[in-house]
């Protein structure tokens, strides 16, 4: 069969719903429901950013559902998927995703979203157990605990010898130091393995120290 002729009978059947599997339909979109609650739950166990989106979790849910809702639509007539291939090509999205996490939870509902809507449900539930063991596993390998940025105002050369030496054992990195006169500030990333912050109240109580801000930090700066 030629394409003038795929392309005829497609416009021929052109009240494609009506040819779709009503039971498929509704199967493929609660499926997709589901699937996209488990991504949504999943992106709110493992989130580790600083500021929690509620709308993107949401987002993940609903794209999950208008993938697979496309898909079923594509896949029954070739004029309606040219039509919304050509609609979806003008459509430009300009929304920046800052964490690169959130790339993976957005592409998974997509995805998610293709494989149900085309009836490949076993390869939809598959990937989303292979991807949950996945986050799982690698999340329990990184190092427990939580990283700060410190920023202390001092005066003295002396002083900032002593809040170095307050930390210790910890692990911490100086990510600035700059001086005004005879004021200096410096920030700190300090990692804390537990949620023991009296570091700064002894940095705080150092002759010396005019004021201290301890920041929780999640690794990643974002212009």
């Amino acid at each position: 069969m030629s394409v003038q002729d795929m392309i005829k009978n497609s416009v021929l059947r052109s009240e494609n719903f009506a040819s779709q599997d009503i039971g498929k339909v509704i199967f493929s979109l609660i499926l997709a429901i589901i699937l996209g609650a488990f991504i949504y739950f999943i992106y709110k166990k493992f989130f580790t950013g600083v500021v929690y989106s509620r709308s993107f979790a949401m987002t993940l849910i609903g794209m999950t559902i208008l993938t697979a809702m496309v898909t079923l639509a594509i896949s029954s007539n070739i004029v309606i998927s040219l039509g919304m291939v050509g609609a979806l090509s003008i459509v430009r999205y300009r929304t920046a995703v800052k964490d690169p996490m959130d790339l993976l939870y957005l592409f998974w509902s997509i995805t998610t979203g293709i494989t149900v809507g085309a009836g490949m449900y076993a390869l939809a539930l598959l990937t989303a157990l292979v991807l949950f063991l996945m986050l799982l596993i690698f999340s329990r390998m990184q190092h427990k605990g939580k990283v700060y940025i410190l920023v202390v105002h001092y005066t003295g050369d002396e002083t900032g010898d002593q809040i170095l030496r307050t930390f210790g054992k910890m692990k911490y990195f100086v990510k600035s130091k700059t001086m005004r006169g005879a004021q200096v500030e410096m920030a700190v990333e300090v990692f804390c393995k537990k949620d023991d912050l009296m570091f700064s109240e002894r940095i705080r109580n150092l002759d010396g120290v005019q004021d201290v801000t301890l920041i929780q930090y999640n690794g990643e700066y974002h212009g």
